[in-house]
């Protein structure tokens, strides 16, 4: 692979804003422009070469990445159930950490002291693109088109056919983008709090709800917290998330829109399509109730929302993630079982949970039917000292107002 002379390597997705960055920057800096894609999910490799030769970048190089954004982010993701909002599985954002440091490789190798990426300046992305990069590489310079130009999507659109250069087929009616953890979707209905994107602009599971589709029951089996099998099929995580994609998209799983607080203190809101996480999430998230212990569950949970909030910030290089990864993993030690899920048109329902380190199974009593592990003295003993903060407090208030 040639390195052309002090090139300006670009993080290229082949959406609307990095494809109007190649001859932009180009043309503006006199530059050869060399794009770099990570590929940490929902790539088309051929298409993008192609795209970025077209588009007249002197190189492109495609990095494969996806191992390494399960086994360094979603992996924690996963053990964490963490969600945004109680609602978003950071299903795009999650990965730029990933893409950043192999920016800053990419950018080594073909001797260049300039990145480039397409972020605007209203959204998530450059401040955490630019967090890691200022972090792991700060001599390197950092070009931000769109963003310190203020160009919007119709004027690129204009640029780009006025140049009669391939425009992305959305064009600018939506700001698209996917990961093996899911995609989003931006457009006018999402600028207000009330709108909703229409059926046709749904990427992975567009006609979905109506399809008619009969309900499917699967099976998810987890090892220590990360899934390892479908069906009883042994699958590597990059292969089995994309497996589920494709299972969940047929059945609408997973859709929902975010309404939530952006790095820089606004309020957002995006659609957004995670089949995989909607079903991996849900799957885990019912085995931990079956394993883990009350304290254990109460103590990973807020750990799990800073880890969450942490990532979707872009800063997963301080120190502190891996002190709360260290956490999640020692917490998934018996987190091993079977999950089966039953699949209908827009929803996804937990048929049941099995596990060798099942708690439920552990106890000789049963729930509502058989006491086992006590007696009914004991349960009339108990009752009375958990009630008795309650009982001293009463009889505090009462001498109180006696006292007046």
């Amino acid at each position: 692979m040639s390195a052309p002379t002090n090139p300006i390597v670009l993080a290229f997705s082949g959406g609307l804003d990095t494809s109007f960055c190649v001859p932009w920057l180009a043309e503006t800096y006199g530059r050869p422009v060399v794009t770099a894609t990570v590929n940490t999910g929902g790539l088309d490799s051929a298409a993008l070469a192609a795209k970025s030769k077209a588009l007249g970048a002197a190189d492109h190089l495609e990095i494969e990445a996806r191992d390494e954004f399960f086994d360094t982010v979603l992996k924690y993701l996963i053990m964490g159930n963490v969600r945004r909002g109680n609602l978003y599985p950071l299903c795009v954002g999650a990965e730029r950490s990933v893409q950043a440091r192999h920016l800053a490789t990419a950018a080594k190798q073909f001797g260049s002291k300039t990145v480039a990426h397409g972020c605007t300046a209203a959204g998530n992305d450059q401040i955490r693109f630019e967090v890691i990069l200022k972090a792991l590489a700060p001599e390197l310079e950092v070009l931000a088109p769109v963003r310190d130009q203020n160009f919007q999507r119709a004027k690129q659109v204009e640029y780009l056919n006025d140049r009669k250069l391939p425009v992305p087929t959305r064009g600018s009616a939506y700001s698209i983008n996917r990961g093996l953890w899911g995609v989003t979707i931006g457009g006018t209905e999402t600028l207000t709090s009330m709108g909703s994107i229409p059926e046709s602009a749904w990427v992975l599971s567009s006609g979905a709800l109506t399809s008619g589709r009969a309900p499917k029951t699967i099976e998810i089996g987890f090892e220590q917290g990360v899934p390892v099998s479908v069906d009883g099929q042994a699958l590597a995580p990059v292969a089995l998330i994309e497996r589920l994609e494709s299972e969940g998209a047929a059945y609408g799983i997973g859709r929902g829109i975010h309404l939530g607080d952006t790095i820089l203190g606004t309020k957002g809101r995006v659609a957004f399509e995670a089949p995989a996480a909607e079903i991996l999430l849900c799957s885990h998230r019912e085995l931990e109730k079956l394993t883990l212990g009350p304290l254990q569950a109460r103590l990973k949970e807020p750990l799990a929302l800073s880890y969450g909030d942490l990532v979707h910030e872009g800063k997963q290089l301080d120190p502190v993630c891996a002190d709360i990864e260290a956490f999640l993993r020692s917490s998934q030690r018996r987190v091993t079982g079977t999950v089966r899920v039953e699949l209908r048109p827009g929803s996804l329902f937990v048929v049941g949970v099995a596990s060798p380190h099942s708690l439920m199974a552990a106890s000789r009593g049963k729930y509502g039917e058989s006491a086992g592990e006590w007696t009914s003295a004991d349960a009339v003993g108990f009752s009375r000292v958990l009630a008795l903060p309650g009982i001293l407090h009463a009889r505090a208030g009462r001498a109180a107002k006696q006292e007046n």
